[in-house]
């Protein structure tokens, strides 16, 4: 899945695909403080371009994000 091809608004399930990691793992990077997250009732949510800049964020950081 290309950035193009992504809804504009991202779940999870994107998330994991984007960055190879498990769904799980995807839950635990959305609860960080740093990450952008929407919330619809109990459902996470990420604006697409908003998840984009935070990654391009996190990697000037340089980093470790979760122990």
């Amino acid at each position: 899945m290309s950035h193009e091809t992504m809804p504009d608004v991202l779940m999870a399930k994107h998330i994991k695909v984007v960055l190879s990691i498990s769904e799980r793992r995807a839950y635990e990077i959305m609860d960080l403080k740093s990450f952008p997250l929407i919330r619809i009732g109990r459902s996470k949510r990420v604006a697409k371009e908003s998840f984009f800049r935070w990654l391009k964020e996190q990697e000037s950081k340089n980093e470790t994000l979760l122990g």
